[in-house]
């Protein structure tokens, strides 16, 4: 039951960030010669590390997800043995690279505020800002949803079924907030 309306609240979000994208591409197209000036301003080699961290972070949140599934919270070997890992080490890391993808965006916003890029300067910085701080604010999301998930194996008894589809659960916003991430990044930095 938890999967299904995790399934349908996220089609919601999935609705909301087309509607963001749509917004994108509507002040895109009618602002030829601002978008262009404004996303010369973009550090890609910045953007595409950033972008790195945050998919290497669906890669751990996944591994955490198969430890759930095995039932095993924490590790058993020591804390160099990946292969031993527990779904908290995982998420722990996942909570590391997500959090780092955070501090990356934040230094990206001030780059581009020295730059004169900002929330009101135009439809430009408007739009850049509403679809990449909406993301951020789901990471941030995401990133207290594993620190509760992470609590809750603490505070368990028994890491049990109900504790895994949690874990589960809480991965699969994990990666829908990845898989928009790659999209905006493409849209934004790469289609500049």
């Amino acid at each position: 039951m938890v999967s299904v309306g995790t399934v349908v609240w996220l089609s919601s979000e999935l609705m909301f960030f087309a509607g963001l994208f749509a917004m994108y591409f509507t002040l895109r197209s009618t602002s030829g010669s601002l978008w262009a000036e404004e996303a010369a301003k973009l550090n890609f080699p910045f953007a595409l590390i950033n972008t790195i961290v945050l998919v290497s972070s669906s890669f751990s949140c996944q591994m955490g997800v198969f430890a759930a599934e095995r039932l095993q919270a924490r590790r058993t070997g020591g804390p160099l043995g990946f292969a031993r890992w527990g779904m908290v080490e995982w998420f722990f890391l996942t909570f590391l690279l997500g959090g780092i993808f955070v501090a990356g965006q934040a230094t990206e916003y001030a780059m581009l505020v020295t730059e004169h890029v900002t929330l009101s300067s135009n439809a430009y910085g408007s739009a850049f800002y509403m679809t990449t701080g909406f993301h951020g604010l789901h990471v941030l999301g995401g990133l207290i949803a594993f620190l509760f998930i992470i609590g809750r194996a603490y505070a368990a008894k028994k890491f049990g079924h109900f504790e895994a589809t949690s874990a589960i659960v809480t991965s699969y916003y994990w990666h829908f907030v990845d898989v928009v991430w790659i999209g905006l990044f493409l849209v934004i930095y790469v289609l500049k």
